[in-house]
């Protein structure tokens, strides 16, 4: 090998070193816009975790739902919906473009087989005589190989790599999602079911009522009033089954959409009762900073924003000189049989540089245009970590307040029975009339479903808790 190809080949090593360096700004985690403690959270829940506590991002959904039946539908939900899916796809072409972008950094070796057949007239030939002139080569070649001096392909690569980490974190962000609204739609499916329930016996006593009342009034004892309120009371607990009748299906079909599949006929039914989904109600919310790393949606706007300060290292090296080199190497003849004979070696070796001096005002534009993305980008963080943070409070308070409700619901629930059950006697030993024990009836009805309606929001509140604290990522019981 001769001194000038070795100070070549030293040469270009010595420009693919200086290619480690990029022109993309220093990233630095914005400061998060939110206070220390969560708004109305008493402590512990607005600490730091106590020694010992798991952490919701590392309780597993089959820990935290014990129905088996609901991890059931949660299982086949993640293997099925259509949503997830997209998410999951959207991931892998985020891969491949990262590999495309890698794939840049090196060069690409092709290997090249050609032959050249031309017919030279005489009027234009160089020596006055015509004839056909043929050529063979084969060999191997790299087109337009940029050496990475400003590192505008490192930031290109970096961009599509924080893209990729972005949308997985979204797909996590999703399955988060998903696993909190199998676990409502199937918590509204057994409370709308047990209301069905409800009202059903609730009509049979009214038509018991209707048919005393008749018997009443037919000996003189109850006036016509008293027939026909029993009458109203019959009739609106027939349009509240049609009601409920009609949110159980429609319950059913949204459970349906989200699992991705049929559901079984018998979902949601049996022994199972919205007071008897015990969930962990212990669940320590922490320091609104730890939200940070357990939160996937905030992971996946800080890779998006890491994603566009590449982006401006980038623009800035289309400032710079650009160089880029082309080559052969190979075999060569004017008769195809003698192509591969002794001496038939060539090779070529094209370095090209381009220094950038009039782009009419482009690149500026792209390096503007990079830094107000950034500057976007910034926001949206912003903007999830705000969220979190508000999802988060909001749960807390309502953890709070709903067994407040809770317990004032039983009350008033024990309360409407007491009423009911006296208003019935006097009402049958002639001392009140049917009035009083239709309200105290009315009064019992709407006690019984406020309290199941309490107990659905009591429920989905834990499970909104869980997912806002970043719960619901894993299956089994180990967390990140």
């Amino acid at each position: 090998m001769s001194s000038r190809t070795t100070h070549t080949l030293a040469g270009a090593l010595a420009l693919l070193a200086l290619s480690a360096c990029t022109l993309a700004p220093r990233y630095e985690r914005p400061a998060a816009p939110v206070p220390d403690q969560y708004d109305g959270a008493a402590l512990p829940v607005g600490s730091a975790l106590p020694e010992g506590a798991k952490a919701a991002a590392d309780i597993g959904w089959r820990e935290f739902f014990p129905d088996p039946e609901l991890q059931d539908l949660i299982a086949r939900a993640l293997e099925n919906n259509r949503d997830l899916r997209v998410a999951a796809l959207n991931v892998e072409a985020a891969r491949a473009r990262y590999r495309i972008r890698q794939a840049d950094i090196v060069p690409g070796i092709d290997a090249i087989g050609q032959g050249t057949s031309q017919r030279v007239p005489p009027v234009v030939s160089q020596f006055g005589t015509g004839g056909v002139t043929r050529q063979y080569s084969v060999g191997l070649g790299v087109t337009a190989f940029e050496l990475d001096v400003f590192g505008r392909l490192r930031s290109l690569r970096r961009s599509a790599l924080e893209e990729f980490l972005s949308l997985e974190e979204t797909r996590v962000a999703t399955q988060l999602a998903l696993v909190a609204e199998v676990a409502n739609a199937w918590l509204t499916l057994i409370t709308d079911r047990q209301l069905l329930e409800l009202t059903r016996e609730t009509l049979e006593n009214q038509r018991q009522s209707l048919e005393l009342t008749r018997k009443r009034f037919e000996a003189g004892v109850a006036s016509e009033v008293d027939l026909h309120q029993a009458e109203i009371a019959v009739r609106q607990a027939e349009v509240n089954i049609a009601t409920y009748t009609r949110r159980v299906a429609q319950d059913r079909n949204a459970l349906s959409l989200l699992v991705g599949e049929p559901l079984p006929e018998d979902v949601g039914s049996g022994d199972r009762t919205i007071a008897g989904q015990i969930f962990d109600q212990e669940i320590p919310a922490g320091l609104p900073s730890e939200l940070l790393e357990r939160r996937p949606d905030v992971r996946a706007a800080e890779h998006a924003l890491k994603a566009a300060n590449a982006n401006i290292g980038a623009a800035r090296a289309a400032f710079f000189p650009s160089i880029s080199l082309t080559g052969s190497y190979g075999e060569a003849h004017r008769e195809l049989s003698q192509l591969f004979d002794e001496g038939q070696r060539t090779w070529t070796f094209i370095p090209q540089i381009r220094l950038p001096i009039f782009a009419g005002g482009a690149n500026v534009a792209n390096l503007d245009l990079a830094e107000v993305r950034k500057r976007a980008e910034i926001a949206r963080y912003e903007r999830a970590i705000q969220e979190a943070f508000r999802e988060v409070s909001d749960a807390l308070v309502a953890r709070r307040t709903l067994d407040e409700q809770l317990r004032a619901q039983e009350a008033l629930l024990r309360a409407a029975e007491n009423t009911y059950r006296l208003a019935e006697m006097r009402y049958r030993a002639g001392v009140e009339s049917y009035l009083a024990t239709l309200i105290a009836q009315r009064d019992l009805y709407a006690a019984q479903q406020a309290l199941l309606t309490t107990r659905l929001e009591r429920a989905s509140n834990l499970v909104l808790l869980y997912k806002a604290l970043g719960g619901g990522w894993t299956e089994g019981t180990e967390g990140r």
